[in-house]
């Protein structure tokens, strides 16, 4: 944990009802000038989610196991610094479209557009200065369901090459039943691809491998993938292959048969792309007995087991290697604004574009 300072120890209790709350503090000020602001948001479990306005970041989710002990359960870092210089994603809002998009190039409306190449050939995560990288308005929000907080940015014509003015806005609740929630919300005034998503790295032990956690996939397809992790157009079914979490398994169970050393892979959820989130995974580790919930309405889930963490110091100084942390990404498939046969990512001007995911957590 970071050690209190004068500015750390002067928080700001924004908003209460009852146990739970919302509080906000100084968490540390970009390279440019910009002061980053962090929210403590606490349910009357006494379950705490932590979001700073970089990035839109969760620094912390702390949870109980099942004697009863809260624990960290997210990657990240102790101090501000660090997520400005060396940051693999932790926790952040990713966009404008998440993950990759093939040869950084994508054709709308006759209208050939070319944007950063960040991860080797093809565009990640929304480029060179992604929304993971920007400093976003934040203010409490007023939900029953518990403490929360609204992010937006408005991410101007143009940015890393995107067409159209973009406001966006992203809700993190954490409610009374301990879920977070995450709800996304953007418009254009021009034709755009869009496709967010949060890239939290969990370990629900807290710290260690993730390889002994057991995981349950909700998908029966996944989107096969080149070399480069493009989808090739053909979804296939995931039984027969280490990709077949249909029936709990644990994830180090059969990761060595995978040449690339690990998960990196969209799956097709069979509850995905519905008006109401449906069941996508759950995962549970057995010793410490937490189990996380995930319901999205998105269509897709990406599974990556940390493959190319590699000596990152993280809280601690806990150093994060391959298979310490698992993202579950909800979002459309890789390159949809490239695979027609693929959900649209594309937003118009007149629609919004709303989506919801829930992460919640228990023990057993």
């Amino acid at each position: 944990m970071q050690k209190p300072t004068a500015m750390l120890l002067a928080v700001a209790l924004v908003a209460t009802a009852g146990e739970a709350n919302v509080s906000k503090d100084r968490f540390g000020t970009t390279a440019t000038g910009q002061p980053v602001e962090r929210y403590t948001l606490t349910n009357d479990r006494g379950t705490i989610a932590r979001v700073i306005t970089y990035g839109g970041i969760i620094t912390e989710l702390l949870v109980r196991d099942r004697a009863g002990t809260l624990g960290d359960v997210v990657l990240g870092f102790d101090h501000f610094d660090q997520y400005e210089k060396e940051n693999p994603y932790f926790g952040c809002i990713t966009g404008r479209v998440a993950n990759r998009i093939a040869g950084g190039q994508f054709a709308l409306d006759g209208q050939q557009y070319t944007l950063a190449v960040n991860n080797g050939p093809n565009h990640l995560h929304g480029g060179r200065v992604g929304f993971d990288k920007v400093v976003w308005d934040a203010e409490v929000a007023d939900d029953h369901r518990g403490p929360a907080v609204c992010l937006r940015y408005v991410s101007p014509d143009g940015e890393e090459g995107y067409p159209g003015t973009v406001p966006v806005s992203v809700t993190y609740t954490l409610t009374h039943d301990d879920e977070l929630v995450i709800a996304y919300e953007a418009t254009t005034d021009k034709p755009t691809p869009i496709n967010l998503t949060n890239h939290s790295y969990f370990n629900l032990a807290g710290q260690g491998s993730i390889l002994g956690h057991i995981l349950t996939l909700h998908a029966r397809y996944y989107t096969e993938p080149d070399a480069h992790q493009i989808p090739t157009g053909r979804i296939l079914p995931v039984a027969g292959t280490p990709l077949d979490f249909g029936k709990s398994a644990a994830i180090g169970g059969r990761i060595g048969q995978l040449a690339i050393g690990g998960y990196d892979h969209n799956f097709v959820l069979d509850h995905g792309g519905r008006a109401e989130p449906g069941l996508a995974a759950e995962v549970y580790e057995p010793q410490s007995g937490r189990v996380l919930e995930l319901y999205t309405t998105e269509p897709g889930v990406q599974l990556y087991s940390a493959i190319h963490l590699n000596g990152v110091i993280g809280k601690g100084g806990t150093r994060y290697d391959p298979y310490h942390g698992l993202c579950l990404e909800t979002q459309h498939y890789p390159d949809s604004i490239n695979q027609p046969g693929f959900p649209s990512v594309v937003l118009r001007p007149g629609e919004t574009y709303r989506t919801v995911t829930i992460h919640k957590f228990s023990t057993r």
